[in-house]
């Protein structure tokens, strides 16, 4: 028993150092370490229990830990792609620590709710998930529609247009033959756009102490839209952290850039701590990760479960921490340094990335997102429609 638990114990570390690695060096992906596991495995002198716990300790530890390249870089990957925008203008004000701390904040909140709620919702899994996934794809349709419709005069139009050609853009990206098909798609619409326009700003002096609370009413409203939106993504396949920001978005309706950043946060987590509860509960697996984890020990007891969560909690809590204080190293050294070098450093860097993962095929795809990704700021509406680069394809597969 003792070795039982020592073995835990040093997936658990292990799983932290992994996780750390992918979540702050864009487009290394956590998908990637579980396929690599996955060939290691039979060869490994370890329990498929203690896999498991590597794997998801590495997969949480990345929903926090990416927050730093997607704010203060605009290197983001699906699950923080939506914090981008609002991440970066708050970087502008000087505000970046901030912006990360908001969403670390979403995240545990979240996370600690999702754990209690885990074991409470299990019995009714299968039948929820029976009755809600035939109106998944209309639900969907209706949020857009609602979104599209809130805005004022020609920027109804316009809100359409983006979509569909983003969407458009999203259909075509997920035909070719690319292994990674999102990261030179999201960094294009969300990250290269962004930088050029703001390259010629001035990263302010960054002030890590200061303040930023939400109130007790916006944080439960936060806290509860994460975790009913992030526990779908959990449960239905294809519907990802992007998506289910625009479900939560309509769910609390305005709660401000912080609540906003909150509830992007929390999303990540949830959608990846929820798979292990789809995992147990209806033997299907909703994320690369969480595959890896069911090619290793096949279905999960109750007691594995339990374990897996256990783990997920220490993880996490030391995660919170280690992201603060990533992000504080971070918000000092970009305040002292010029941003236009940093920017046209940073667009240089992912470009490069690009071309190393996706090749020639993927830096096109690359080049064109970044030029749809500019539309939505000249047209004067809200970039969150180029997320139906993933609505779209979404919304066909429900329907």
């Amino acid at each position: 028993m003792r070795g039982m638990f020592t073995e835990l114990m040093v997936a658990v570390l292990l799983g932290m150092g992994i996780g750390i690695i992918t979540g702050l060096l864009p487009g290394v992906h956590v998908n990637l370490v579980s396929v690599l596991l996955v060939t290691l495995a039979p060869s490994l002198p370890v329990a498929p229990l203690s896999l498991a716990v590597f794997i998801v300790c590495l997969g949480l530890t990345h929903t926090f830990l990416d927050a730093v390249p997607s704010i203060f870089l605009g290197a983001p990957d699906e699950d923080k792609v939506m914090a981008v925008l609002p991440g970066h203008r708050m970087l502008l004000q000087g505000e970046g620590y901030q912006a990360v701390k908001l969403t670390t904040w979403g995240s545990y909140a979240c996370l600690l709710v999702t754990l209690i709620l885990i074991p409470l919702s299990i019995p009714i899994l299968p039948s929820l998930y029976g009755w809600i996934e035939p109106f998944m794809g209309y639900f969907l349709v209706a949020v857009i529609l609602w979104m599209i419709l809130a805005e004022s005069g020609m920027k109804k139009l316009w809100a359409l247009v983006i979509f569909l050609l983003s969407g458009a853009l999203g259909l075509t990206v997920f035909e070719l033959p690319l292994q990674q098909p999102l990261f030179p798609m999201l960094s294009g619409l969300f990250g290269a756009s962004s930088l050029l326009l703001s390259e010629s700003s001035k990263i302010p002096p960054q002030h890590p102490e200061k303040e930023i609370k939400l109130s007790k009413s916006m944080g439960v409203r936060t806290v509860g839209a994460g975790v009913f939106s992030g526990a779908l993504t959990g449960l239905f396949p294809g519907l990802g952290a992007a998506q289910a920001s625009v479900i939560g978005m309509a769910l609390v309706g305005n709660i401000g850039i912080h609540g906003f950043l909150a509830l992007v946060g929390g999303i990540g987590t949830v959608n990846f701590i929820f798979s292990l509860a789809a995992l147990y509960a209806l033997n299907k697996a909703r994320n690369g990760a969480i595959v890896a984890v069911m090619q290793i020990v096949g279905g999960i007891s109750f007691l594995d479960l339990l374990i897996l969560l256990a783990c997920s909690l220490l993880a996490g809590s030391v995660a919170v921490m280690l992201t603060l204080w990533c992000a504080k190293r971070g918000a000092l050294l970009l305040g002292k340094i010029d941003y236009q070098k940093v920017s046209r450093g940073i667009l240089l860097f992912i470009s490069v990335l690009v071309l190393l993962l996706t090749s020639w095929l993927g830096m096109l795809v690359f080049i064109v997102s970044t030029c749809v990704g500019l539309l939505a700021p000249q047209l004067e509406v809200k970039r969150s429609y180029s997320m139906g680069c993933l609505l779209v394809p979404v919304m066909l597969y429900f329907l």
